[in-house]
């Protein structure tokens, strides 16, 4: 449980961070800025797709193919295509926003700022990823506090000396490179610059392809979603404020998981109770935080109370199929669990595209559902054939 909440709070940082961010800058600015955040929300996808192949990826292949640079390796070549797709992604912002159908006077400049924290974000957690898997729990939160402690402070500090959105997003990402060149420095000192690519998306290609599937969900749905007006772009937004932290923060359990099926110490029924506590705690935190935040937003009570229901019912669903599908990628077949896994995602999908403001929450539902039934069916019928293979 202690890893759980140790990894789960680098997550939080990480998560709390752009919600405080653009609600700060929603009350200093333009109250308009608060949707920056559900603008670029696709762009985390993207960043966890990296993370998966170099960060992930990179340190399972360390241990399990025995590639003593294979973390480091995995660093170095996430860093530049993290600075190559988010930087084409930013040269082509107007044309996004166009898309989101959101307006382009009031959302650019932040909308670029947004697009590159998120790509100096994941250079820093493929770093973080390298010391959950040497154990170094402490100093990863350490570093992840201090990062996010960065972004914030400078951010607003200059937000309120000049409403210049230029100047406030120019200095905070200076800040924010020279933190993370400092980092990279520090903990890539020796590379051989060999890295098997091909096991790198098999041992994580679950979370990779899923990363990819809430790309394509995200963009098409929201835009989707947004188009209907400002009534659910206001709710989804609040919607999507009071459960992201914890949808990122439920990570940790594959995380923990993982680590503990690669050296050979996992448990089911131990990993099962502390997964089912914390998912508890997660969905206790959404109440609490949906409490505290109506006031200031104010969104549609019905609309808001559909997609948040859906939200908790999906989130009792997950301990009862996390762990198995990671412990399936691993010990039965990454390809096949990665198949079903994008079935379950390419149904969420297509219903994504569906003219309909819930789509986005009602393919959620659907996806979880259809992976829960298929988990639990090859987890048994494996585990019943290879009682040896888990305690």
């Amino acid at each position: 449980m202690k890893r759980l909440l140790r990894i789960s709070f680098d997550i939080f940082i990480t998560s709390f961070t752009p919600i405080l961010t653009w609600f700060l800058m929603g009350l200093i600015i333009d109250k308009n800025l608060s949707n920056v955040f559900t603008l670029t929300y696709p762009m985390q996808c993207l960043m966890g797709i990296i993370i998966s192949i170099f960060g992930v990826g990179a340190n399972v292949s360390q241990i399990k193919d025995k590639n003593d640079q294979g973390s480091n390796n995995g660093i170095f070549y996430g860093t530049i295509v993290s600075l190559v797709l988010f930087g084409l992604i930013a040269l082509n912002s107007k044309k996004y926003i166009n898309f989101m159908n959101m307006d382009i006077d009031t959302y650019l400049t932040f909308c670029i700022y947004s697009i590159f924290q998120i790509s100096l974000q994941t250079i820093l957690h493929l770093i973080l990823t390298k010391l959950y898997y040497l154990e170094l729990n402490k100093e990863a939160n350490k570093i992840s506090l201090l990062f996010n402690a960065l972004n914030i402070l400078i951010l607003t500090v200059t937000a309120l000396i000049t409403k210049n959105q230029i100047i406030i997003s120019t200095i905070t990402l200076f800040v924010l490179t020279v933190f993370d060149i400092f980092l990279f420095v520090k903990n890539v000192k020796k590379m051989d610059f060999k890295l098997n690519l091909k096991n790198c998306l098999k041992y994580d290609c679950v979370s990779c392809s899923v990363s990819i599937m809430f790309f394509l969900i995200y963009l098409f749905g929201f835009s989707n979603s947004f188009s209907f007006g400002e009534k659910y772009v206001t709710a989804i937004t609040f919607a999507t404020l009071i459960t992201d932290i914890q949808w990122d923060m439920i990570g940790a359990i594959k995380t923990v998981a993982k680590i503990d099926i690669v050296k050979g110490k996992f448990d089911y029924n131990y990993h099962f109770k502390n997964a089912t506590y914390f998912t508890c705690l997660l969905i206790m935190s959404v109440i609490l935080m949906g409490t505290l935040m109506y006031p200031t937003y104010k969104p549609n009570i019905l609309i808001v109370s559909i997609f948040v229901s859906l939200h908790i019912v999906d989130f009792l669903m997950i301990p009862f199929k996390n762990l198995k599908i990671c412990y399936l990628e691993i010990e039965y077949s990454a390809y096949k669990t990665t198949l079903n896994t994008l079935i379950a995602y390419i149904i969420r999908t297509i219903i994504s595209f569906i003219k309909n403001p819930f789509c986005t929450i009602i393919g959620q539902i659907s996806s979880t559902t259809y992976e829960l039934i298929y988990s639990n069916i090859i987890y048994r019928k494996f585990t019943r054939d290879n009682p040896q293979e888990i305690k």
